[in-house]
């Protein structure tokens, strides 16, 4: 039996209203999908979802599969749970807007990057933000052993350096979901030379939990010829709610606007 939805965890979702005035009805035509990291939930991205609806896109922010509740919940997800869930939401806003842009977190990154290679030029443009796409640690390979004699391990949600501020996330990673994490970025590295949107990657400069060298790697790889990296001094792995929250939230107004072709 599952869990119930921790409070706060809830998904989020917002439509600008259809009596808009001139001044906001341009952004009406875009909607916005984010997508949150591996046992965290949307309450590392509300505020980010939240701004983007104050700016009159269209947002969806929905809970992946297993996340949000409790821990053991996850042991019976999947990847390709979580990204149908993803994909979903996606096709829920291609249904209502013209351009869509998708954004994510972490592992939420690793989801973005995926429908962007699948779904080409339907995807208007992507943000990344401390994404996610390799094993950094060598125990990842001991995965498929290591999560049939231990189901889980200490958490890594709350890795944020500004103070009295923490992640709703899992105090626990679920070993076989993380092993089925591992099979996803393998999907999603062989095919990122796929990725061709204009490009917004976000990268803190201290990230305990995924090395720099993810963002370098994504780099090199996609085939986007409108990249912008912009590296966060001042947070953690959740940068969205860090100090450089802000940054992120005004820079990716001001990327979908300009790519959308929404002036200023």
């Amino acid at each position: 039996m599952t869990a119930p939805v921790l409070p706060g965890a809830e998904p989020f979702s917002y439509d600008a209203p259809a009596e808009a005035d001139a001044a906001t009805a341009a952004t009406q035509h875009v909607g916005v999908l984010l997508c949150h990291g591996f046992t965290g939930s949307p309450q590392s991205l509300r505020p980010w979802g939240e701004h983007l609806a104050a700016a009159g896109f269209g947002v969806r922010l929905p809970r992946l599969p297993g996340h949000g509740t409790a821990w053991r919940d996850m042991q019976v997800t999947t990847w390709d749970d979580w990204y149908a869930e993803v994909d979903r939401a996606f096709h829920e806003l291609k249904a209502s807007y013209e351009q869509v842009f998708v954004m994510g977190l972490s592992m939420g990154g690793t989801l973005t990057l995926r429908l962007a290679e699948r779904y080409g030029a339907d995807v208007a443009g992507i943000v990344l933000v401390n994404p996610s796409v390799k094993p950094d640690r060598a125990t990842i390979k001991l995965l498929p052993v290591l999560k049939h004699l231990v189901p889980s391990v200490a958490g890594i949600g709350s890795a944020i350096n500004k103070k009295g501020v923490r992640e709703l996330a899992y105090d626990r990673v679920p070993l076989k979901a993380l092993d089925s994490f591992a099979r996803g970025w393998r999907r999603v590295r062989a095919d990122l030379p796929k990725v061709t949107q204009p490009t917004l990657l976000y990268r803190s400069v201290t990230d305990p939990v995924v090395h720099p060298s993810n963002s370098a790697l994504i780099l090199s790889r996609i085939s986007s010829t409108d990249v912008a990296e912009h590296v966060l001094e001042n947070s953690s792995h959740v940068a969205t709610l860090d100090h450089d929250a802000e940054q992120i939230h005004a820079g990716s107004v001001e990327f979908v606007r300009r790519v959308a072709g929404l002036g200023n």
